[in-house]
């Protein structure tokens, strides 16, 4: 919220229209902007629309200044790709404070629909996009079609609105939750693997890890989260926490699902917004995270940025272009 303020410098009074910003530390820091006295007539409202531009610049060099001295930069994770980063995250907020609550739930339901659709088809399930919105937004169950798909359908737009409203926490409890609500009236054993599964990853037999250790690698790459939380770009890390999470592979099922939700959890809880690995990128993707196993990570870091980029201009900037 801004707010309109007058200081005293050398006996001679300016008026600056002023903005707080909560960093990620809780610390506070202000931005201010001068102003005439015909300008502060106005009114606030008018104000910040006038100089919107120049409070999300200021907002992405204060960010990008405090992510450059937190995050361990590197040759992906540039000061120069941190700025962008940075900059769509700003304006991420920007846009989202643009909507009233209706736009939101539209923008939000679009996205729901589009997440759901590109994550299930990944994995083979053969709903359309638009098959994906009639079960999602008028509650049909469409003749012919698998019922396995349409619970994984529904039951993705639960965890999805718990994402968006920041509900889960990256903790075992929660992890497990998340399975457990996607595998709701499935007939898949809800909870940590009890029997070993194998990936068949391009005509070669991947063994993951076995039942008996799920629980204490689970706990060590929580723990690992944890640990570099404040200290790795959030990108970096969700893309760090979902390869290693996909080779543990806790579950019987569902685990590629879960994974690309958890990266929405990474990036939501710390205020950057979500993504779409759309199924066009499928090859991408699976090669991606070959070459993790094989602890090769940068694919997997280059391909979530990427895909990043792609989200925020490409669906969120374009819808907000049109209402």
């Amino acid at each position: 919220m801004s707010y309109i303020k007058h200081k005293e410098i050398n006996s001679k009074w300016y008026i600056y229209l002023v903005r707080s910003l909560r960093m990620p530390d809780n610390s506070t820091k202000k931005i201010m902007k001068l102003i005439t006295n015909n300008e502060k007539k106005q009114g606030i409202e008018k104000l910040e629309n006038k100089y919107k531009e120049y409070f999300i610049k200021k907002e992405t060099e204060l960010n990008t200044n405090y992510a450059c001295r937190k995050f361990v930069q590197n040759i992906i994770f540039s000061p120069e790709e941190i700025a962008k980063l940075e900059g769509m995250k700003v304006r991420y907020k920007y846009l989202m404070r643009k909507l009233n609550k209706n736009q939101k739930k539209d923008i939000f339901d679009r996205f729901t629909a589009n997440f759901t659709y590109n994550s299930n088809a990944i994995e083979g399930n053969s709903l359309t996009l638009k098959d994906v919105r009639i079960i999602l937004f008028d509650n049909a169950v469409i003749k012919g079609k698998d019922l396995r798909e349409i619970y994984e359908t529904r039951n993705s737009r639960i965890v999805i609105d718990m994402i968006l409203n920041k509900k889960f926490n990256v903790s075992d409890k929660d992890i497990i939750k998340i399975h457990k609500l996607l595998v709701k009236d499935i007939d898949i054993r809800s909870g940590y693997k009890k029997i070993p599964n194998v990936i068949l990853s391009a005509g070669k037999e991947i063994y993951t890890t076995m039942p008996e250790n799920v629980e204490g690698e689970m706990k060590n790459l929580i723990k690992w989260y944890s640990t570099n939380l404040g200290k790795m770009h959030p990108l970096e890390l969700a893309a760090i926490f979902h390869g290693e999470f996909e080779k543990i592979h806790p579950f019987e099922d569902g685990n590629g699902r879960v994974g690309r939700f958890l990266i929405n959890v990474i990036l939501v809880k710390n205020n950057y917004p979500p993504v779409i690995i759309r199924k066009t990128m499928r090859e991408t993707y699976i090669a991606s995270l070959q070459a993790f196993d094989r602890g090769y990570t940068d694919r997997l870091k280059r391909l979530l940025i990427e895909k990043y980029k792609d989200t925020f201009q490409k669906f969120f900037e374009i819808y907000i272009k049109y209402v």
